[in-house]
């Protein structure tokens, strides 16, 4: 599985490391989530530069996109031609967002009416694209997923490594991450906080397919 962690000039470092950290616990199996940005470096809100990993075309080949928020989120939703270059297809892919990555879902069409979340700096702006806002820190509908709050990416990771293998990969990976003295309660609120939102069957025979 190749999963693309979208992230832009300005971004959340917990949006982009917490969920490609998590998803790389998966290596063993395959797995590699990669920092994709449109630029060949990328620096944080806070002032950290980094080298991206893939360029911005890779979204289209990708099983999952990831795409995180950042300080300029508003300034990317509104440049129609960095937009263009972010080919997505929820039929064969999974594509999550998280915070103000939710805008830039909104802005691509991809949410139609479906409620989403968002951080609430974001939420009004959302919500001005159309987008219903709900108060919860995680949604998703079939392929397409949304988490509000940095710490809820998270539960992108969970959703995604459970979709595309199994709850228990899941478990495993959260297992590895969660705080000593914690890990049983941490692994098993992230997992609630998804599990809702998961098919009805999962079948171990069709892990890496996306249903």
């Amino acid at each position: 599985m190749q999963i693309a962690v979208l992230t832009f000039e300005g971004f959340n470092e917990l949006d982009s490391f917490v969920p490609a950290a998590i998803l790389n616990r998966m290596k063993a199996k395959g797995w590699a989530a990669h920092i994709v940005a449109p630029t060949e470096k990328v620096t944080s809100m806070n002032g950290v530069t980094i080298e991206r990993q893939r360029p911005l075309d890779f979204t289209a080949e990708a099983d999952a996109v990831l795409i995180g928020s950042g300080i300029a989120t508003r300034a990317i939703a509104a440049d129609s031609a960095l937009l263009s270059q972010i080919r997505l297809d929820p039929t064969r892919q999974l594509v999550g967002a998280q915070c103000s990555g939710t805008l830039l879902l909104a802005k691509l069409g991809l949410l139609g009416d479906l409620p989403a979340c968002t951080d609430l700096i974001t939420k009004p702006w959302v919500i001005e694209a159309g987008v219903q806002v709900i108060d919860a820190p995680f949604i998703a509908h079939g392929n397409l997923a949304t988490a509000g709050g940095c710490l809820a990416a998270q539960y992108l990771a969970t959703w995604t490594i459970a979709r595309l293998a199994s709850l228990e990969h899941a478990a495993e990976a959260l297992h590895y991450v969660a705080p000593v003295g914690e890990k049983e309660v941490y692994v098993e609120r992230a997992l609630a906080a998804v599990r809702p939102f998961l098919p009805a069957v999962l079948n171990p025979a069709c892990a890496g397919a996306v249903p």
